[in-house]
């Protein structure tokens, strides 16, 4: 068995020196102040005196080699022993062939492919412990939050379409009654039926107040507007239909007045 190191680095590659120093203190900060993280590079030692990792390069395998702990690229910060591997050194060869073709350089992602992602693959493989998630964790939430913000894009989109779809379903709903009601006579004989122009009008109802009215109380109404033309008002004679008895009493009550 043979034991495996993860070597860890504050990334400061910066050709600024003011942006190499803000890396310094955003992981003095979050990764030794409160334990969440910061921005660090990684690489994995196993067999002998290199330690591999993974960067960008336009062509080729993006899987490198150097003296553990002196990637000049980067600033050291310490050492992790993750636990040892059962694999033999041929065999820890022939997974780093491998990882060498599945890992180009153009591949290389900030957020969702760094070489951060490749140690865990590589740790996966030797069977031992991924890395500790605060050497990872400020990528993942980035990629996590871009992932987010696509899927609620999607989602927005996908809510439009529906809507456009459903209006475009109600026009052509109300663009067919319109014609239905135009060439097709309106029946005068069954009231009971419903009309293809009433019909279009509680579709309209329908979208601006909720509410479905129906067709016996818009003739109720009509009827009940005529009642109240022939009604006559509180105070006024009866001039048709007045009782035969109203009459009599009447005409007993004029005679006096003819003497």
């Amino acid at each position: 068995m043979q034991e495996v190191i993860l070597h860890v680095y504050d990334v400061t590659n910066s050709a600024n020196a003011k942006t190499n120093n803000t890396i310094l203190q955003i992981n003095r900060i979050f990764k030794d102040g409160i334990g969440l993280g910061g921005i660090f590079h990684s690489a994995v030692q196993v067999y002998g005196k290199e330690e591999w990792s993974f960067g960008f390069c336009e062509h080729g395998s993006g899987v490198f080699s150097c003296p553990p702990c002196r990637n000049p690229m980067y600033t050291y910060r310490e050492s992790i022993v993750l636990g040892e591997t059962n694999l033999s050194i041929s065999e820890v060869k022939r997974t780093l062939k491998e990882l060498s073709q599945e890992w180009p350089g153009y591949s290389y992602d900030l957020l969702s492919r760094n070489c951060n992602h490749f140690c865990d693959q590589f740790c996966e493989k030797l069977g031992v412990p991924k890395l500790p998630a605060w050497v990872n964790r400020f990528a993942n939430a980035g990629d996590t939050a871009m992932e987010v913000a696509g899927n609620t894009a999607l989602r927005l989109k996908q809510a439009k379409t529906e809507i456009v779809s459903a209006s475009k379903a109600a026009y052509r709903f109300l663009s067919g009654v319109s014609s239905n009601a135009a060439v097709t006579p309106e029946s005068g004989g069954a009231t009971g039926q419903v009309t293809p122009r009433f019909q279009a009008t509680w579709f309209r109802n329908l979208l601006t107040s909720g509410a479905k009215p129906s067709a016996s109380s818009e003739f109720a109404d009509q009827a009940d507007e005529k009642q109240q033309e022939v009604e006559p008002q509180p105070g006024k004679a009866r001039l048709l239909g007045e009782p035969a008895e109203q009459r009599k009493e009447g005409s007993q009550n004029e005679a006096p007045h003819s003497k």
